[in-house]
């Protein structure tokens, strides 16, 4: 990779709107697919996203706007993913063009369900893209304080270290720092499961849980992660690294959590419907539960994952949520 690369962000969230600004920091041209044409000509116009950050201003001069997603694959060399994982199935049928020699980042927090696969792996299954050449963008960073310029974290997992500093490089600023590791696998089920624990703390507070039960629900949401990700890819690593530790917690307590807001909807008595209809936005750790339980059911020997599987009853099973939230109380250390 080298510095004329052209780098692409496909997505028109919070978080894509938030990796083009962060790239944008850096570079002349960054391309940026849509699927609404509505938005694209918005965003043309008025230099702003309409529906996520729009206070986040941007030079038109520097974006490649575009509602063909083959237009935009073809034109980069790096192709960074922010689609939410529900729907990332459906926006993938429409490429027909091969991103085989690309290099694919995923800023994707989930499984992508029809496949079952981390987004890593579909690229490499699917797309025959080498593993050498996949990334993945971890937190902890909120795309709400990627627009206001707060300082923020960032950490870029790539088998090759060579890309993920020259990826990391791209999106360092005087308020982004960037970090690179090699656990892109671990990396990518920790970006998935942090987003369940969100939602059992929202649920807990929501039912009136205070803060030192909300305490002892991260330290052993943790740990649960721990035991979740040895299990699906034993390697040498430091949980309490920013990507695991700090990504969690910054999703289970902050304020801009849409999977805290989420379950904290669900613990007020919402169905999950009416919550996803009034969040008008989606909540990723609904979909990454269903996943991690159907992977953790999977092994033979099944890892003890006791707020996952609360959420699971609750979101899935349509368990009561104050007596789940009881017996989980008993469960934790």
């Amino acid at each position: 990779m080298s510095d004329s690369k052209k780098y692409a962000v496909f997505g028109a969230g919070s978080w894509a709107t938030a990796i083009v600004k962060m790239l944008c920091e850096n570079l002349d041209e960054v391309g940026w697919y849509m699927r609404s044409e509505t938005t694209k000509e918005h965003i043309k116009n008025e230099q702003h996203n309409p529906s996520y950050l729009s206070s986040v201003e941007f030079h038109t001069e520097q974006l490649k706007l575009s509602n063909d997603m083959n237009e935009i694959a073809s034109w980069a060399d790096v192709l960074i993913f922010a689609i939410p994982s529900a729907f990332m199935h459906s926006e993938l049928l429409k490429l027909s063009v091969n991103i085989s020699e690309k290099t694919v980042v995923s800023a994707v927090k989930g499984i992508i369900p029809e496949s079952g696969l981390l987004v890593g792996e579909h690229f490499h299954d699917i797309y025959y893209i080498p593993f050498e050449n996949i990334a993945v963008i971890a937190g902890p960073c909120h795309a709400e304080e990627v627009a206001l310029e707060r300082l923020s974290y960032l950490t870029i997992s790539c088998a090759d270290a060579t890309k993920a500093q020259e990826i990391a490089d791209k999106f360092s600023s005087s308020y982004i720092k960037t970090k690179i590791s090699d656990d892109i696998i671990g990396v990518e089920y920790a970006v998935m499961l942090k987003n369940i624990y969100a939602i059992a703390a929202g649920i807990a507070h929501g039912l009136g849980y205070g803060d030192n039960f909300q305490s002892v629900l991260m330290s052993n949401a943790i740990r649960e992660m721990k035991r979740f990700i040895k299990k699906m890819h034993k390697m040498k690593r430091n949980i309490n690294n920013s990507a695991y530790l700090g990504d969690l917690l910054v999703t289970g307590y902050s304020i801009f959590s849409r999977n805290r807001m989420f379950g904290n909807m669900i613990g007020k008595g919402y169905t999950v419907k009416s919550a996803q209809m009034e969040m008008n936005m989606i909540a990723e750790g609904y979909y990454a539960t269903k996943s991690a339980h159907l992977l953790n059911k999977k092994n033979l020997k099944k890892t003890r994952l006791p707020i996952i599987d609360a959420v699971y009853s609750i979101l899935y099973e349509k368990k009561n949520p104050k007596k789940v939230f009881k017996k989980l109380t008993e469960q934790l250390d």
